[in-house]
């Protein structure tokens, strides 16, 4: 269960997906975190997804990560007398709070804190940006809008408003519910939905408490301008091109995208590419060649994993989703171009001694004589500084928790395995070379690539980088 690629897949589990041997032939066909979408499906729905992940695990002797995404704040309007109203651009209306049935006249938009931060010539998008109004008048309690495009508008649609920052918390009272949940129930990555600022994030982290890895969905303009900021927050991001796409026009979501990959590649920092990826495949058994391309250029970026989500969640056609994902991956990293695009671009040193022995190893993993890399990490922090440098060499991660190998799943190119915590250099040589040889990364006498830190066992940055050759006859790794 060696993956013959560095980039990773993220399959969202649904009715589609979420039985016990179908989860495991996902696994089998390349999955490496399987998502719970708590925007749909009941809390037992989610429990029992997650032990089919486990049972797969087993099974495959492989880890495998589960994320938990949060559906976060949902923006709509109310309800109208006759459910749907006709309009044409420059019609006219007002939005209030008041929750009598609207008309072609006025209707409810229950958020005061939407009122509160519109200004007189913001734009806002309703039901996924197919109707565009333009604020007039406002008040703190009501707001007039001028139709510019969209024809009909009806029940409950959702409302973005791109050019405001809403003060909201992102994080509903569902939001903490199912992130009480998750936690019990021991996922291993939560991602936070309509993150605008970087306060949105410290309030998941603390909540979270570090039972689990924290990612934000960036899937609003603000989200952008406040970047930096939110990164130092997260253990990991996500490009929800969905409602970013929504909320910003379609030339610009590529130019966010490239943008997103390469804030989050400089400070190590895993990022997922997200939504409609191979959309057609929910009902064809193959994709668009538009398609096929757009995976292709995420891996081309560096991402260090790609997502699906109605493909495997409700789509006809799930595991062959996964297949010619996992086959595209495969061919862009054989493209003779690919290596010089990970080796173009490397993050600066913000903590000398660790980032400088990172480095250096990337240099000496450079040598043809160079089977594998073999690190060992507590928490995951010196595996993931690793990935960030982008060696081509096979990585193998060796941890003794098991809750970091499975978020080590999502990271670019890193085998994440459990094994014992050494305790000499002897014996991290030893597993070391045994591991590499035991798991098909390198053959007897092939040089491997050591980093580790010390003191053994305590968690703390690598500093130590050692080259040792794997034995003709292997002893028995013992795993914890």
């Amino acid at each position: 269960m060696i993956r013959a690629r560095r980039a990773r897949i993220v399959a969202t589990l649904g009715p589609a997906s979420r039985a016990p041997g179908t989860v495991k032939a996902l696994a089998q066909a390349g999955v490496d975190v399987f998502r719970l979408n708590f925007s749909h499906g009941s809390h037992d729905d989610h429990a029992a997804a997650l032990k089919a992940v486990r049972g797969a695990e087993m099974a495959l002797q492989r880890p495998l990560g589960v994320l938990a995404d949060l559906q976060g704040p949902k923006l709509r309007l109310g309800r109208f007398k006759d459910v749907e109203i006709d309009i044409k651009p420059g019609h006219k209306m007002r939005f209030d709070l008041d929750p009598t049935p609207g008309d072609e006249t006025r209707v409810q938009m229950p958020h005061p804190e939407i009122f509160k931060a519109l200004r007189t010539g913001n734009l806002l998008l309703l039901d996924d940006g197919r109707v565009r109004l333009r604020v007039g008048e406002r008040s703190d309690e009501w707001a007039d809008v001028t139709v510019e495009s969209g024809h009909k508008l009806s029940d409950r649609k959702g409302v973005a408003v791109p050019e405001a920052v809403i003060p909201v918390s992102a994080l509903t009272p569902k939001d903490r519910e199912d992130l009480a949940f998750a936690l019990r129930i021991g996922v291993d990555w939560v991602a936070l939905s309509f993150v605008q600022k970087a306060e949105d994030m410290a309030e998941l982290k603390r909540l979270v408490g570090g039972k689990a890895a924290c990612l934000a969905k960036i899937e609003k303009p603000q989200a952008l301008a406040d970047l930096g900021a939110i990164l130092d927050y997260c253990d990991g991001v996500m490009v929800a091109r969905g409602d970013l796409g929504v909320e910003m026009d379609p030339e610009e979501v590529p130019v966010a995208q490239k943008a997103i990959i390469r804030a989050a590649r400089q400070r190590g920092v895993p990022v997922i590419v997200a939504t409609q990826m191979l959309e057609s495949m929910t009902s064809s058994p193959a994709p668009t060649r538009a398609e096929a391309s757009d995976v292709a250029n995420a891996v081309y970026e560096g991402a260090d994993a790609l997502m699906l989500s109605a493909e495997t969640a409700s789509g006809d056609y799930p595991l062959e989703a996964v297949g010619i994902m996992n086959r595209i991956m495969e061919r862009v990293e054989k493209d003779p171009t690919w290596p010089s695009l990970m080796d173009a671009e490397h993050a600066g040193m913000d903590d000398f001694d660790a980032d400088a022995l990172v480095a250096a190893a990337r240099k000496a993993a450079e040598a043809q004589s160079t089977a594998c890399i073999v690190i060992f990490t507590t928490l995951g922090g010196t595996a993931r500084r690793m990935s960030r440098e982008r060696p081509l060499q096979p990585m193998l991660a060796l941890t003794p928790k098991a809750e970091t190998a499975r978020r080590l799943a999502l990271v670019w190119g890193l085998e994440p395995r459990l094994g014992k915590e050494p305790t000499s250099l002897e014996d991290v040589t030893d597993n070391a070379v045994n591991s590499a040889v035991e798991f098909g990364l390198a053959q007897p006498g092939q040089r491997v690539l050591i980093l580790a830190g010390t003191p053994f066992g305590a968690p703390g940055a690598a500093n130590l980088l050692r080259l040792a050759h794997a034995p003709s006859k292997p002893a028995k790794r013992s795993a914890k």
